[in-house]
Order: structure tokens, then sequence, then C-alpha cells
């Protein structure tokens, strides 16, 4: 049986059918039609000889064997565009308007922008601190290339893992005692207000919004004071505060789905290419909790 070789093009086409869940989506990734897509993957499936995905009611799935190749299919493409980089980083030059929440800012994104800014001096990152609500409409307008987010559909971006989210407390007062219970949160459309206040309904507990802020340090700020209690992502909660639970009466939150979100007016824009495949290999391989 003659072996043929796994061409790059098809892992690529492979890798964004994965991690968009669709070939309409992927061939947008790839820049390349949704008939051409789907030709590569027959491609790959036939020198596998394997069947690589199956199509559910909503998205393309991994088969078992589909599992196995997307673990060397990022690596793969994970040398290649280090090898690139190792010839022609230097020749990378432009501007990325880079959005993040506080959240996500120290943890996840500060060790891929050491990664990035030794490599390109050249490239010029302005970057902008805020909510996932806020940066979301903003990357849809094209004010900013790439933003790190907390997603609200599974159509945003590309999904790199999920964050748990967890109650948090002073250790000094017993504010999850008190009935109804005072808690601090986000602004109305915030994804982690939704998560605390669904969590509460489901247990049908008595509450009340005694703090809004749209900073990770007004919410810290409120729990520290014992004005309330709060829910934060667990990366950003001070290791000085609590860590709430059924203890303490209160039920599970559902982890957030973190994901890197580019902006159509970026799509061919080298600087943009480079850091967006670095946060999803870094941030994939090492961040998922």
């Amino acid at each position: 049986m003659n072996q043929q070789d796994l061409q790059l093009d098809w892992l690529k086409c492979f890798v964004a059918v994965v991690d968009t869940g669709s070939l309409s989506r992927a061939a947008s990734e790839v820049h390349r039609s949704q008939p051409a897509v789907s030709m590569q993957l027959k491609k790959l499936e036939a020198a596998v000889g394997r069947q690589l995905l199956v199509r559910d009611a909503r998205r393309h799935q991994l088969t078992p064997d589909g599992q196995v190749l997307l673990g060397y299919a990022r690596r793969i493409l994970d040398l290649h565009a280090d090898a690139q980089t190792a010839f022609h980083g230097d020749e990378l030059a432009g501007r990325i308007r880079l959005g993040v929440p506080d959240d996500y800012a120290a943890k996840y994104l500060t060790p891929v922008l050491k990664r990035f800014a030794p490599r390109h001096g050249a490239v010029d990152i302005e970057l902008d601190c805020e909510q996932s609500t806020s940066l979301i409409p903003r990357i849809e307008r094209g004010e900013l290339d790439l933003a790190l987010v907390s997603r609200d559909h599974a159509r945003r971006g590309t999904l790199l893992f999920h964050e748990p989210m967890v109650w948090v407390g002073s250790p000094q007062f017993d504010v999850w005692r008190r009935d109804p219970l005072p808690i601090a949160t986000y602004e109305e459309t915030s994804l982690a207000r939704r998560c605390a206040i669904h969590s509460l309904a489901l247990q049908g507990r008595r509450y009340r919004v005694v703090y809004n802020s749209s900073s990770l340090a007004g919410q810290i700020a409120a729990v520290e004071s014992g004005l309330a209690i709060a829910v934060l992502t667990r990366c950003s909660a001070p290791e000085h505060l609590e860590i709430l639970g059924e203890a303490h009466g209160l039920g599970p939150l559902q982890p957030m789905e973190v994901a890197v979100y580019r902006s159509r007016a970026s799509r061919g824009s080298k600087p943009v290419d480079n850091l967006y495949s670095l946060l999803v290999k870094t941030l994939r391989i090492s961040a998922a909790p």
C-alpha cells in the first residue's frame, strides 16, 4: 500500500473545521471556498484511510481517529509556523489592536506577549482592557483586530479552553449567611452576572445586587470590604479571598468559554496572523484547566 504525504493544506483545513465546527466558517478561516475545504478533507481522509469527522445536527465532530490525527496536525502546523518565524519573523511590521478583559490579562495574555514581542520588535501592539461584552462589538466593527474574550455563543471566535467560575467572599465576613444575599456584579450584559443570577435562581435563593462595577478591581474591593460576595473567573480570584461553595449554601457555576476572536478587517494581516496563531498554540496547550 502506497502511503501519501499529509499535505499542509489538508491539515490546515482539517484543524479549521475542528476549531470552527463548520465548513463555511472554516472556509473563511483558511481563505478558501466551502467546496474546496470539503475536497481537502476528503483527500486527507483518503490519505489516512480513516473517517476523521462526522456531522451531527449542529456541527462537525471528531471521530476517535480524528482525535488522534488532530494532535499530530496541530504539532505539524506549529512546527511549520515556528520554522517560518525563525527565518521570516523579523520581517513582520505593523500594528495590532488587541483587546482583553482584566480577568485574563495577567495569567493568559502576558506570557504570550512575552514570547511575541522579542521576536517581532517592529510590530506595535495597542492593548485595550475591557469586559468581553465591550470587546466583542469592537471586533465586529473593526475597531480591534484581536481579542481574548468570554464568548457568548458557539460561533464567536476560536475556542481555547474553559475557565472555571467561582463564588468568592472575604474570610473576615460571613456575608454568605445573609438573606437576601448581597452580591457584587459587573454590568447587566455581563456573562458573569448572568451566571451568578442563574445559579441563585436555580437554588431559589433570594439576592440583591448591592454593587455594580465594570472593573475587576471594583469587584474585589466590594468583597474585601464585606459589602458583598461576587462571582469571578478562577484565574482572577485573589488568594486572600475565600472560595465559597456548597458548604456556604451556594450552587455550582457554569464555566466560561474563552476564545480568541478576530475581526474580518484584519484578514491578510501577517502580524495579526502570527499573534493569532501564537495565542491558539500557547493557550490551547498550556492554559486549559
